[in-house]
């Protein structure tokens, strides 16, 4: 045997051959090393994937699971969003209508499943017809509010008015913020049940002085330790009067004139009262008003509106 050349025994002719290689064993050979490889090859990366996580693999992990944890998160939250945005929709609604007297407008037309989704496909004699009508409407509004006007010029010219409504705010300076329940079924804070409520509460620092919301003559002054406590009650022509409850003490006696403004006691928490405040009411031939409607003249229309919306979403009273 010489070299690389590889000789077997023949017992039959007793004696060494060299072997020889065909062409397709070589290759057959070389095709199994390669699979065999091959699959090595692929064992050792799958095992290594399973077993062996890389930084970057890792930082993919946790970024998954935390965004499988806000997404849960945030669909809670979407649900909640929404129940709360139907409660403020229903809330609205109640709101205007306590306001207005009315349902709430429908403004679907300004989003864009409404009118003006359509606009390219609307003619232009419709769109001239619908601001048109609009336009009489508004035309009509303002006729009528100027017709109302000259009405109550005229009355005042003539003397046909010969006082006006009792129309200040008794607490004279006075934030909106400070707005309470006005007139009408109300939780009572005591017994925590819906009951009438007849005046409008305005929140105040015990000892704030209180002032005649109009000229007028002293009805009658009552002390008590129950109910609306101490009260003032105030007649003006007109047919108007107006009480002022829970005062903590009073400054004018049953038949003193007074003028608008004339301190006539301080706030306090007299009788059942949950919070220093004035429980102030207004009356005309016994019938019982909201005080919101005669405010409108001693504060700003941003404060009037602000008032008119804390009054009518407090639904407890302060006494």
């Amino acid at each position: 045997m010489a070299g690389k050349e590889k000789y077997v025994f023949d017992k039959t002719k007793m004696e060494f051959r060299k072997v020889t290689r065909s062409v397709g064993s070589v290759i057959g050979k070389a095709l199994k090393y390669f699979l065999v490889t091959a699959s090595l090859a692929i064992v050792y990366y799958v095992v290594f994937s399973l077993v062996v996580s890389t930084d970057s693999e890792r930082a993919l992990k946790k970024d998954i699971q935390m965004y499988e944890r806000l997404y849960g998160e945030m669909s809670r939250k979407e649900e909640l969003i929404g129940d709360v945005l139907e409660g403020l929709k229903g809330k609205d609604s109640e709101i205007y209508r306590q306001l207005f007297n009315s349902d709430a407008p429908d403004l679907g037309v300004v989003y864009p499943e409404g009118l003006l989704s359509l606009i390219d496909s609307v003619e232009d004699k419709d769109i001239m017809d619908y601001v048109g009508k609009k336009l009489d409407l508004l035309e009509d509004a303002s006729s009528m509010v100027e017709s109302n006007f000259a009405r109550v010029m005229a009355a005042l010219d003539s003397g046909g008015v010969k006082s006006l409504p009792p129309l200040s705010n008794p607490l004279g300076e006075f934030s909106y913020a400070r707005t309470g329940a006005s007139i009408g079924q109300k939780i009572n804070p005591f017994y925590k049940v819906a009951a009438s409520h007849g005046g409008l509460d305005l929140i105040s620092q015990q000892g704030e002085p209180v002032y005649a919301a109009a000229d007028g003559t002293v009805k009658y002054v009552e002390h008590s330790t129950k109910g609306l406590g101490n009260v003032i009650a105030i007649s003006h022509s007109g047919g108007y009067v107006t009480r002022y409850a829970h005062l903590e003490n009073t400054r004018v006696s049953k038949g003193q004139k007074v003028l608008k403004g004339k301190q006539i006691g301080q706030v306090g928490m007299s009788g059942n009262s949950f919070a220093p405040h004035l429980h102030y009411e207004v009356m005309r031939d016994s019938v019982r008003l909201d005080p919101l409607n005669y405010m409108f003249a001693s504060v700003s229309p941003e404060d009037y509106m602000g008032m008119l919306f804390m009054s009518s979403n407090t639904g407890q009273s302060m006494d």
